[in-house]
């Protein structure tokens, strides 16, 4: 991994793809970004529009290749695939975008061998999988965005909720990154207390429970919501997936919900699935076996086998 001058590849140049190199321009965490799409007239658009304002951001090298922009890569961002429609689950997408990655993978792997490789694309923790076996690469060095999204959406609305700085909530969304993710309410906590009692004893909510519940489930469908009101969402996992590549580059050892392989995770194995891992230079260092109760034990174990029974129709 290079540190003076760390290359980000991002295959796919759609809403995700073009936010998140804007994201990272602006960031001046890359001094070296290149777009690669099938659509190579987009591509090229993209970072003409990016590159004219350079000189506003950080000095970046901005260029759409095709798949050989890949050589020397440190971190490869995958967004391409077919776009998640209004009513369509994540889920939905599953056979179409996994014959596109069965064609993207290898063509990365030809120029990026040593890279990270960090999936975005949805359903994530399927492609994630398929990315794994599809590689042979190890583990650590296959990510996916996971649940790092749901769990910014959860703290911002309990933050709304509580009158309360998003930084000061700790708490996590794990599972599949979609219709059977699960919030750890058991380990959530507001400047150090359970979160139940700092609702209850600091912001005035004396049926905490119930309204933490109901902010889970807007969370949930967040997503839907916004692709049913401007077609797609783009600048949160932008985002999300921007704080990713930076506990990479920068070896912050940032512990996020990113999706990875699990062993033995509460009898569930050979899964890729979002829970919070130790994030470096490495790609995932390890995951940590969070203590659930047993009411998120029995989510948990139903989510990682809605994921496998998924996997079962994979023609990999």
């Amino acid at each position: 991994m290079k540190s003076l001058k760390p290359k980000i590849a991002i295959i796919g140049a759609g809403n995700v793809g073009s936010t998140f190199a804007f994201s990272l321009m602006i960031s001046g965490l890359a001094r070296e970004i290149v777009l690669v799409d099938m659509n190579e007239k987009l591509a090229k658009g993209e970072c003409m529009d990016l590159n004219h304002g350079i000189s506003f951001a950080h000095p970046t090298k901005i260029y759409a290749a095709g798949f050989e922009g890949c050589e020397d890569a440190d971190i490869v961002v995958i967004t391409a695939g077919a776009k998640q429609k209004p009513g369509q689950s994540r889920i939905d997408l599953v056979q179409n975008n996994v014959a596109i990655f069965k064609d993207i993978i290898p063509s990365i792997l030809k120029y990026a061998e040593n890279a990270i490789l960090l999936v975005v694309t949805n359903p994530v923790d399927i492609l994630t999988y398929v990315t794994l076996k599809i590689s042979g690469l190890p583990v650590n060095r296959v990510i996916g965005s996971g649940t790092v999204l749901d769990t910014a959406r959860l703290k911002y609305m309990i933050s709304e909720y509580c009158k309360v700085d998003p930084s000061n909530i700790h708490a996590y969304i794990i599972g599949e990154h979609g219709d059977t993710e699960l919030p750890v309410w058991s380990n959530a906590t507001i400047g150090g207390m359970k979160i139940e009692t700092y609702c209850s004893d600091y912001a005035g909510h004396g049926n905490a429970k119930d309204e933490l519940s109901e902010i889970f489930e807007k969370v949930k469908n967040a997503a839907y919501q916004i692709i049913e009101a401007k077609g797609a969402t783009n600048y949160s996992i932008a985002l999300a997936s921007l704080k990713i590549t930076r506990a990479i580059l920068r070896n912050e050892n940032s512990i996020l919900p990113v999706s990875t392989l699990i062993t033995d995770y509460y009898g569930i194995s050979n899964v890729c699935i979002s829970i919070p891992s130790i994030v470096n230079i490495n790609g995932i260092e390890q995951y940590l076996r969070l203590e659930l109760s047993d009411h998120e034990q029995i989510l948990f174990k139903h989510s990682a086998k809605t994921l496998v029974e998924i996997i079962k129709t994979i023609d990999i």
